[in-house]
């Protein structure tokens, strides 16, 4: 739930739900109504369009430390009267924890933030097509070594929430959000791909031209590219590349990945996990944040939680759950899939926080390294436990300050213990991507490039 103005009639439902909670008995009611557009086309035709509307009410029941669910798609009274019924007899067949229990007000007020643009409501489809198409034909007009794309696509999403609890938890929001994105294929004796991307809170901040110009600079640059030899080198990370890095670090540092030894930085709280150079954050109050919001998934206010201060491991994110088993209290930090699933524990805005040289000073100081451009199964290609560290990855070769010949097929190695301490640099470059997690510029020495 996100932003102030969420329809009264949401609040409504959740408070009739509340309202029926028997004595002795906790109970928490989250409604939701959204609408998600998703559009592609290709060769100057609409090859998919589609609109889906949901709507649904998850409720939890948690009585003598049992806690059951149930969920209902729609806001009739008489059905969400057998679901809570239905989550009451859930809860009597659950196992005892003395943990169990509803999140409660912990006096941190709400962030204020502007999440919602009614422009969204009012932009039509046909202006929603014309965006994806005017990015088709900014893709194939930008090379002539574009051979093809795979997909050109716009996709936006309106979403409306409310939470409310016997324990005082009441609140309601609203946002919106869509971006644009683009897969395509450069040949000459070869053919490489590439990707651009845009995100926005509405239509009229996306730029084709500016997805369109990145996805093919990213597919030309890798043609005539060919294994590098095998060689321990200094490797500068694009934002895409680290932002997939950053999620895979913020995923462990959960209450709940800890509680259950599957943390590689479970026990080491205090402790120089990362080079002084850098400084990781889980901040849902950014507005610039594409999962920005103001409540978790249990309605309690978000916050900036600093996860690594210059390189020490400060804290990590809790739900009311997991925060009564550590012994903490929560983070604001609960996730949910959706109101047909209970609330999780993880990261929601996730990132650097950003240095001050820009990408080519980076690159103009290293004399011999890699750029990595892309990874390829990096979430299978790390050991959250282990953190041992092995993915393929395409990119640039570095020379005397230089992008050189374009490289392909390369593994880097490593575990995220040794690449995190070895972090020498942190770039400007803060970029944030249609995920939970934002990139930034990231230079790392030693790193193990295997190639032929």
């Amino acid at each position: 739930m996100t932003g102030p103005g969420a329809d009264a009639d949401l609040l409504a439902v959740v408070d009739r739900v509340v309202g029926w909670a028997a004595d002795g008995e906790q109970v928490e009611a989250v409604a939701v109504r959204g609408t998600d557009t998703e559009i592609r086309v290709y060769e100057g035709e609409v090859e998919s369009l589609s609109s889906a509307q949901s709507q649904g009410v998850g409720i939890r029941v948690i009585s003598g430390g049992r806690q059951g669910f149930a969920y209902a798609a729609t806001f009739d009274p008489d059905v969400l009267g057998e679901a809570l019924r239905e989550a009451r007899d859930n809860a009597s067949f659950a196992t005892v924890d003395e943990h169990q229990a509803l999140a409660e007000p912990d006096g941190v007020p709400l962030p204020d933030l502007d999440l919602y643009r009614p422009s969204l409501d009012a932009f039509a489809t046909e202006g929603k097509i014309e965006l994806a198409l005017e990015l088709e034909r900014a893709v194939r007009a930008g090379d002539p070594r574009i051979v093809g794309l795979e997909s050109s696509e716009y996709a936006d999403t309106r979403f409306e929430g409310a939470i409310a609890s016997t324990t005082g938890v009441r609140n309601a929001g609203r946002e919106t959000s869509c971006f644009l994105a683009t897969y395509v294929l450069a040949g000459e004796d070869e053919t490489r791909t590439g990707f651009g991307f845009g995100v926005a809170r509405e239509p009229g901040e996306l730029d084709p031209g500016r997805v369109a110009a990145d996805a093919v600079g990213r597919a030309t640059r890798l043609l005539g590219a060919r294994k590098p030899p095998s060689q321990k080198l200094t490797v500068v990370l694009e934002p895409w590349v680290t932002a997939q890095l950053i999620g895979i670090v913020g995923s462990v540092l959960d209450g709940e990945s800890v509680l259950k030894g599957r943390s590689l930085f479970a026990d080491r709280h205090g402790e120089q996990v990362a080079s002084p150079l850098l400084t990781l954050v889980d901040d849902p109050t950014d507005p610039a944040a594409f999962t920005a919001t103001d409540s978790d998934g249990e309605g309690l206010a978000t916050r900036r939680n600093v996860l690594i201060e210059d390189g020490m491991l400060r804290g990590f994110l809790h739900n009311a759950y997991t925060a009564r088993r550590a012994g903490t209290v929560s983070t604001g930090s609960a996730v949910r899939g959706s109101f047909k699933h209970v609330p999780g524990v993880g990261i929601q805005a996730v990132s650097v926080v950003p240095g001050t040289a820009s990408r080519d000073d980076l690159v103009a100081a290293i004399d011999d390294g890699v750029l990595v451009q892309d990874v390829a199964g990096l979430h299978s290609g790390v050991n959250p436990v282990s953190g041992d560290f092995s993915t393929g990855a395409d990119g640039l070769r570095i020379r005397g300050g230089s992008l050189a010949e374009p490289l392909r097929e390369f593994t880097i190695g490593s575990t995220l213990q040794r690449m995190l301490l070895d972090v020498a640099a942190v770039g400007n470059d803060l970029e944030w991507l249609p995920m939970s997690a934002s990139g930034v510029t990231l230079v790392i020495h030693d790193v193990m490039v295997s190639g032929t």
